[in-house]
């Protein structure tokens, strides 16, 4: 695995748990909308609440999923911070952190250290060189 590869694997966790975040939230619309509908007319209850029931328990069964992937973020977010202070130089320092625990923009980043988004990522290269991925 490349430094690289290694940084962004936070990343992509971070994603995955922004977008399962966002199915959560579309399944307790669905739960509210399914709920109203059992307080209005009178019908067969048992096929609601048998699609509320089936909502509930996709709705828990992400929430546990969402749980273990913050859970994995926070510790690898821990060990890539440990790796990036093994780099010597402070300003390389910086980048890694912006870039691959902040989640930054290029341009941010630029911004953050003065400098020009093309110098940014001649010093990223430079930085990802310093960088001692953990052996598992």
């Amino acid at each position: 695995m490349t430094s690289k590869e290694y940084l962004n694997q936070a990343f992509r966790i971070d994603r995955r748990i922004l977008a399962k975040t966002e199915q959560l939230e579309s399944l307790r619309a669905v739960m509210v909308r399914t709920s109203k509908a059992l307080t209005g007319m009178p019908g067969n209850p048992n096929k609601d609440r048998s699609q509320l029931e089936e909502t509930m328990v996709k709705a828990l069964e992400l929430e546990r999923m969402i749980k273990e992937d913050t859970e994995r973020l926070m510790d690898l977010k821990r060990e890539i911070t440990l790796a990036v202070r093994e780099v010597d130089d402070v300003q390389c320092q910086m980048l890694l952190e912006l870039r691959y625990l902040c989640f930054r923009t290029w341009e941010e980043i630029a911004a953050e250290l003065d400098c020009s988004v093309r110098n940014v990522h001649f010093m990223h290269g430079r930085a990802l060189g310093m960088v001692k991925v953990p052996k598992k």
